[in-house]
């Protein structure tokens, strides 16, 4: 745990040394108003090692320990008579088995989460919502931390509008580990908010090898998931009607695109008093 710089933003990563973990303590570092306090990471091995050198960086004096709720002790009290608006940030990019406990623990410390793992399901999402406002400790679940991405949601929302056939794809790397994706679904959602049916049958399907069509939901739009090395991140959402086709789709080349929105989640979560979901919520 790193001494808390005064003007700054205090950080702490979990996740620390995975690929997301790692650009955002580079983020973080090369951020003139943010400094990272903490490195959460559960790497055999690891505990004790300065986390900057582990990534190949200058030594950031801040020890890589696998104790979460110690973290986020230290990282609380020491901001605890800074005021509204000045606590302390996580920013968890961990997995979706523990993501939960994770946001839990830091809204607990007093500690504002921001988190970019997926896998949450809707009930611990509305628990976690519930927490968050009962501490009036603000924090944000994001599905994808990228602007283009918001992008792409808010024109199929409005494309929903004009064509009653959709159907989303999504592509990731092979060690993702939930399946659709949580920006998938949060486009399907958005989608959804006219209370429209998509995709009705004009036959009668049947599946020869079962989830040929991929995962529908209740109002017909269905979801493709495809899982391969070589991949980042990458979404397709296609609209058809008789005659046309309507493609939108995004691709994340590196994932440093989603640092600018990372850094802005975590300057802004600070002056929220509830969990806020998606970040449309924060441009």
């Amino acid at each position: 745990m790193s001494d808390i710089q005064t003007g700054s933003i205090p950080v702490v990563v979990t996740g620390a040394l995975g690929r997301m973990g790692a650009e955002v303590i580079r983020a973080v570092q090369m951020a003139p108003d943010c400094h990272l306090v903490g490195a959460v990471d559960n790497t055999p091995g690891k505990e004790g090692q300065d986390v900057g050198e582990l990534l190949g960086l200058s030594a950031l004096e801040v020890a890589v320990t696998a104790d979460l709720e110690g973290c986020l002790c230290s990282a609380s009290q020491a901001v605890r008579d800074a005021g509204p608006g000045q606590g302390a940030v996580m920013v968890d990019f961990t997995h979706p088995s523990v993501v939960y406990a994770n946001t839990r623990a830091a809204i607990a410390y007093g500690v504002h989460p921001v988190i970019g793992t997926t896998g949450l399901s809707p009930a611990q999402l509305d628990d976690l919502q519930s927490f968050s406002d009962k501490a009036s400790v603000g924090g944000a679940v994001i599905p994808n931390f990228s602007v283009g991405m918001v992008l792409l949601q808010q024109a199929a929302a409005a494309a929903a509008r004009f064509y009653d056939h959709a159907e989303l794809t999504e592509l990731h790397h092979n060690r993702k580990a939930d399946a659709p994706s949580g920006t998938c679904i949060k486009t399907a959602e958005l989608m959804e908010e006219l209370g429209k049916q998509f995709n009705e049958s004009e036959v009668d399907e049947h599946e020869s090898l079962a989830g040929s069509r991929g995962g529908q939901r209740p109002s017909g739009l269905r979801l493709h998931s495809l899982r391969l090395p070589g991949l980042v991140a990458h979404q397709e959402v296609m609209f058809g009607s008789p005659g046309e086709t309507y493609t939108l789709r995004h691709d994340t080349i590196d994932r440093a695109a989603y640092m600018p929105g990372v850094l802005l989640c975590v300057r802004k979560v600070r002056h929220l008093q509830a969990l806020v979901y998606g970040l449309e919520r924060l441009l």
